[in-house]
């Protein structure tokens, strides 16, 4: 994943092809993931290419989408990789604690009982059973998973810059160090 960016937000990525006719499967990262469809025209990560996107189905997981301008196999193969953004602005209002993965990545990690920074946040996955933060350690630069749960993330600043992580991250880092010995 991507560092924050301030002005744009990564709904989803282009991530193969459907038929001889242009369509183009999407892995989608909203939390309907037809809703894609209905931010209006998305962009790249650069921002130099603009896509309107029409969801026409599904392929397992994945969307099935048309992408206007872009009508055969070819085309749309050449498309595979790209990111799909949307203007922040398009972004509906939050509710109380509840955020855009975009703005976690990034975030310092502090640990509750020290109050000292442990890391930052790195990731943010959801492999079917959950929401997960993966956090890069600090003291050895080993990634580490932990559940996006309020057990262990009790606390979330995004304005300062921050997540509390419980005392449970650092377990990890306590058996690594006994692995290592």
């Amino acid at each position: 994943m991507e560092e924050r960016n301030e002005k744009s937000v990564c709904l989803g990525a282009i991530v193969g092809v459907h038929g001889i006719k242009g369509e183009v499967k999407v892995k989608s990262w909203t939390e309907k993931d037809r809703d894609i469809g209905s931010y209006g025209v998305l962009h790249d990560k650069s921002g130099s290419r603009e896509f309107c996107l029409k969801v026409v189905g599904h392929s397992k997981e994945l969307l099935r989408c048309k992408i206007k301008g872009v009508e055969d196999r070819n085309a749309a193969e050449a498309l595979i990789g790209t990111e799909l953004y949307v203007s922040r602005e398009a972004l509906p209002n939050l509710e109380e604690e509840e955020y855009y993965q975009a703005d976690l990545i990034g975030l310092k990690v502090i640990e509750q009982t020290s109050s000292s920074e442990v890391g930052k946040i790195v990731g943010f996955y959801n492999f079917g059973a959950g929401d997960i933060l993966e956090i890069k350690l600090k003291e050895n630069g080993k990634t580490e998973m932990i559940p996006f749960t309020k057990v262990y993330v009790p606390e979330i600043n995004i304005k300062e810059g921050f997540v509390v992580v419980s005392q449970a991250l650092m377990a990890f880092a306590e058996e690594d160090k006994a692995d290592e010995n």
